[in-house]
């Protein structure tokens, strides 16, 4: 049988969810399952990068470490944050931050993570002229309405006051959102969550029937750099009840991603004045322990060091192909 239809059987028999409709579910994880994580190198120019892992502890670099995917669209053609969940018919979509001062961001879609679909530019704040950038999407299926949510962080100038220059070059970011079924048409952008401070590289974990939004503290002045957690009953939100810091005092850390493997839910962010990635863990989202010294992340201490992604759940299959069949940029 060819390896097209192999791969698209065991997607379709695994039933592999993205993970937030899988947990919201409460589906089980097949024994079959690795986990891939998505990511970027120094300034994101050469594009996408993946390492995979069977327990969400080691992780290698596959493709020999070299870039999956060459970012073609944004004024400085970057592929930095790259994000990817699966949709309802196996489709898995990601979006990044195409560029560091964009009104929009970058797209494009893949079953396999070999073959991908054009790039195209979401300008999701096109309706803002003043707005400075737009920063670190995620995207996310949202199986009560039937469409993909995506959010990112932003500073429109002018906006919240209250909290002007408490970042660097004069940031001052909240999460902002848009909603779509195909790609084509999508929602007016709206503020999707506002904590009272500046607040980027947020993420969700579905974990007990409930959506946990996971935030970088922004400040500067005084320094914060740490991420935190607020809730919800529905993805979609209000996010309330923010939680205290959970990352080691001041450690400044971003781009968080969290997964549940097991009982254990895992959180990795990037520690990026130390050049390293990081790990925390717990079993209730209240206590939290580091588990970095247990980690092995591929190129670590080298310019070729992982950044801002993100980890899913996938098919065993899909990367034993990965790891047979490197992909051409």
């Amino acid at each position: 049988m060819h390896k097209t239809l192999l791969l698209a059987t065991a997607l379709a028999l695994a039933g592999v969810q993205n993970l937030v409709s899988a947990e919201a579910a409460g589906a089980s994880t097949p024994d079959d399952t690795c986990y891939l994580f998505t990511y970027f190198t120094r300034n994101g120019e050469d594009g996408l990068h993946l390492a995979w892992s069977r327990d969400g502890y080691k992780w290698e670099a596959l493709n020999g470490g070299q870039s999956c995917l060459t970012p073609t669209v944004g004024t400085a053609k970057l592929m930095r944050d790259p994000c990817v969940t699966r949709g309802p018919d196996g489709t898995f979509h990601m979006v990044w931050t195409c560029g560091w001062w964009e009104n929009g961001i970058g797209h494009a879609s893949t079953k396999d993570f070999i073959h991908w679909s054009a790039q195209q530019e979401i300008p999701v704040m096109a309706s803002e002229p003043a707005v400075r950038n737009s920063w670190a999407p995620e995207i996310v299926y949202d199986a009560k309405r039937g469409e993909f949510l995506i959010f990112w962080a932003s500073t429109i100038p002018g906006k919240f006051p209250e909290t002007a220059g408490s970042s660097e070059s004069e940031l001052n970011h909240r999460i902002y959102c848009t909603t779509t079924k195909d790609f084509i048409t999508f929602t007016p952008t709206r503020l999707f969550y506002d904590p009272g401070f500046s607040v980027i590289d947020a993420t969700i974990l579905p974990a007990n029937g409930r959506f946990y939004l996971i935030v970088k503290d922004e400040t500067v002045n005084p320094p914060k750099k740490h991420l935190r957690i607020a809730s919800s009953d529905d993805l979609a939100g209000p996010y309330v009840d923010l939680g205290p810091p959970f990352t080691p005092a001041g450690l400044w850390v971003e781009g968080p991603t969290a997964i549940r493997i097991g009982g254990e839910y895992l959180v990795y962010c990037e520690a990026y004045m130390k050049k390293h990635y990081r790990a925390m863990r717990s079993r209730d989202l209240k206590t939290w322990e580091d588990v970095t010294d247990k980690m092995i992340f591929p190129n670590e201490g080298t310019p070729g060091r992982m950044k801002h992604g993100t980890v899913i759940a996938v098919p065993g299959e899909m990367v034993e192909r990965l790891r047979a069949e490197p992909a051409a940029p």
